[in-house]
């Protein structure tokens, strides 16, 4: 049988970055480097003469910008991309907005927090996720977001529980459709969202400034308290603890769990161990098996579980393989996620 390679277009002005990507991805057998690209000009025309599966796209490049390009791309030529952006804070800003433009999938460029090493098994990963997107789904969804879902306004008193959830591809777009449902006075809501460093905090602002409850990047010891979701940050592990009555998170380093840092199987493992009964695990679209043993220990612990459906998701990869461990109590929709976890609680 022959193996079906997943064609990539490497779009970066930096030789270097176009070098060391060819070079770390053609190691895969399941990937091919079909063309690289200095700028948005000569990827169009490579586009469409080369037909790539997945494009990986810098965001800042001479005379276009990657994210004027990918709006262009979304409206004419839809194809699943990868953002390329660097570990700063305005890098962070611009990813999110090519996330919400389209893009599916993002990585930090090589060096700082990541070796060439991590990185290339980190890119081949989301090169797999983005060539299972169904890009289809993902441009109608994205031109549905004007209509607003309705908030849930008030709960009872939940101070002793925890919400534990994780996402991967296509899980900004996720998880801003449950936190932005959930009351102000929801559990403590713990989240790993599979990114490099700094987007996570420009994610949690954003989510901030739209959700009932707070929204913000995680800091170490930090108490887990009702009317506030945590968002594990870029390149660090977060743990759930317990310390008598008061819950609180240890950020750490550690090594990569199913090529992840954060990875969800961390959080729930430990949110299993310490909040047992009192928590709630979720389960969001995603490529791979991260997070669903850590779900199924949650279960067995006592703990309520939710994956979303395959109807909704980006890439039914993790809550896929969490339902087939039977870790899952209940399948939902996306845009039910929120309701399930309040009647749950």
């Amino acid at each position: 049988m022959v193996l079906k390679r997943i064609k990539v277009l490497i779009v970066d002005d930096s030789a270097i970055v176009r070098k060391i990507f060819s070079e770390e991805l053609s190691k895969f057998p399941d990937i091919e480097i079909v063309g690289t690209a200095p700028d948005p000009f000569v990827a169009r025309d490579k586009i469409v003469r080369l037909q790539p599966d997945v494009i990986t796209l810098d965001i800042e490049m001479p005379r276009m910008d990657g994210l004027t390009f990918l709006k262009k791309l979304m409206k004419h030529y839809p194809l699943p991309v990868i953002i390329v952006s660097s570990l700063t804070p305005k890098g962070g800003k611009m990813t999110l907005e090519a996330m919400d433009s389209g893009a599916v999938e993002v990585i930090a460029k090589p060096g700082g927090a990541y070796s060439v090493g991590d990185m290339s098994a980190q890119l081949a990963d989301k090169i797999r996720a983005a060539s299972k997107v169904r890009m289809s789904k993902k441009v109608s969804d994205e031109g549905a977001g004007s209509t607003k879902p309705e908030p849930i306004k008030a709960l009872a008193e939940t101070s002793n529980k925890v919400v534990a959830i994780g996402a991967s591809t296509g899980g900004t777009e996720a998880l801003k459709n449950v936190l932005f449902k959930m009351p102000p006075n929801s559990p403590g809501i713990l989240v790993v969202q599979h990114m490099p460093a700094n987007f996570t905090a420009a994610f949690a602002e954003r989510l901030n400034g739209l959700c009932q409850v707070t929204v913000r990047e995680a800091r170490n010891n930090d108490s887990v308290n009702p009317g506030t979701a945590l968002i594990a940050p870029g390149n660090y592990h977060m743990i759930f603890r317990r310390s008598g009555a008061r819950y609180y998170v240890e950020i750490k380093n550690g090594p990569m769990v199913h090529h992840q840092r954060p990875a969800v199987d961390v959080l729930f493992k430990s949110t299993a161990r310490y909040a047992g009964p009192n928590s709630i695990g979720v389960i969001l679209t995603g490529m791979g098996a991260d997070g669903a043993q850590g779900l199924l220990e949650m279960k067995r612990a006592g703990a309520k579980t939710i994956a979303q459906d395959e109807r909704s998701c980006v890439v039914f990869g993790m809550p896929n393989e969490a339902i087939k461990l039977g870790a899952v109590d209940k399948v939902a929709p996306l845009d039910q996620v929120a309701r399930e976890i309040v009647r749950m609680v």
